[in-house]
């Protein structure tokens, strides 16, 4: 039986789940392994236009946004407060351009960030197929914990709750990876997804 492997590019830092630095990192990744890594920044979309393209003008399967701002905690609060609004905006920017070059697929579209509504509402109001992640208070290690996940439907409302109070980057990175990336759960498909132990 053959197997189909995925393009995945990933935009933003490499720190777990959460992003410290908007820049564009891996591209093309089939399970855990990159093929390839593209420096540059993620508000660029000279930059990010080289990781949406897999071969000969076909989208990637997925992209995983994980773009953010470095928390500065002398001043409580994140360095750029709309680098998470103007990196989706890219990303639909440079899928727009693509595609009017004569790309062609429809990646879906993974954001694991929480309380963005700006960039959610921009996301969701694209056409593009998405899920967006909203995680509890993100924590470091991977654990044995049971993930317990909530499902909202922006446009009907809350399908499902899931109410805790942390959950780890790298719990939440397999998560997203086992349920979105590796195999495609068409229940989170055009979803806010909110997960916690």
């Amino acid at each position: 039986m053959a197997t189909h492997s995925k393009t995945v590019a990933f935009l933003g830092a490499s720190t777990g789940v959460d992003s410290h630095h908007s820049s564009t990192h891996s591209q093309q990744a089939t399970g855990a392994s990159p093929s390839a890594v593209v420096q540059g920044n993620a508000h660029d979309i000279a930059a990010v236009s080289k990781c949406l393209v897999a071969e000969k003008g076909k989208l990637v399967d997925a992209i995983v946004s994980t773009i953010g701002g470095k928390f500065i905690f002398s001043r409580m609060t994140i360095d750029d407060k709309e680098v998470c609004r103007k990196g989706m905006t890219t990303i639909l920017e440079t899928l727009a351009q693509l595609r009017s070059g004569g790309a062609t697929g429809k990646p879906h579209i993974i954001d694991p960030h929480k309380d963005k509504q700006i960039m959610e509402d921009r996301l969701v109001e694209s056409g593009e197929t998405y899920t967006i992640i909203r995680a509890s208070l993100l924590v470091n290690g991977e654990t044995s914990k049971k993930i317990r996940v909530g499902i909202e439907d922006p446009k009907t409302g809350r399908e499902s709750e899931a109410i805790g109070y942390t959950i780890s980057r790298e719990d939440t990175g397999k998560w997203v990876a086992d349920n979105l990336v590796l195999q495609l759960d068409g229940k989170y498909v055009n979803k806010i997804v909110m997960v916690t132990y």
